[in-house]
């Protein structure tokens, strides 16, 4: 029996004023490295992070990209994906109320997961903000 995997929406506001800075955080190998994962590697749109020591313990994933726009969003599907709607996203978004730019994080998990996905990515916007003062 398979269970429909839940859709998590994240927005975090960021000191920037400008997407193209918060762009290449998102839709880089270095950026990402700054804050996602300890190695990031894309070839011919397939994204490899590794998390850890890459000469000692560590683990390794890797999602295809669905979808950049430059300064929009990019859209990724792990691999070894089995739920064919499911994928991760950041978004570039604006606030109108804090006038802020914002990260908008979609993404999706098992629904005894949601927890654990929702503290992973305020992990890796803790780390954004330490690495780029965003």
């Amino acid at each position: 029996m398979n269970i429909k995997k839940q859709r998590l929406e994240l927005e975090y506001p960021l000191n920037a004023r400008k997407p193209d800075i918060l762009w290449g955080l998102i839709s880089t190998d270095h950026g990402m490295e700054r804050w996602i994962a300890d190695r990031v590697d894309e070839t011919d749109g397939i994204v490899e992070l590794t998390w850890g020591d890459l000469w000692g313990e560590h683990h390794t994933m890797e999602a295809r990209i669905l979808e950049r726009e430059k300064n929009s969003h990019i859209r990724l599907q792990w691999t070894d994906e089995i739920d064919p709607e499911a994928f991760w996203e950041m978004r570039i978004g604006f606030s109108e109320l804090t006038e802020q730019v914002c990260l908008c994080i979609t993404d999706y998990a098992l629904p005894e997961d949601i927890d654990d996905l929702h503290d992973l990515w305020d992990g890796n916007l803790d780390r954004l903000h330490q690495s780029s003062g965003l």
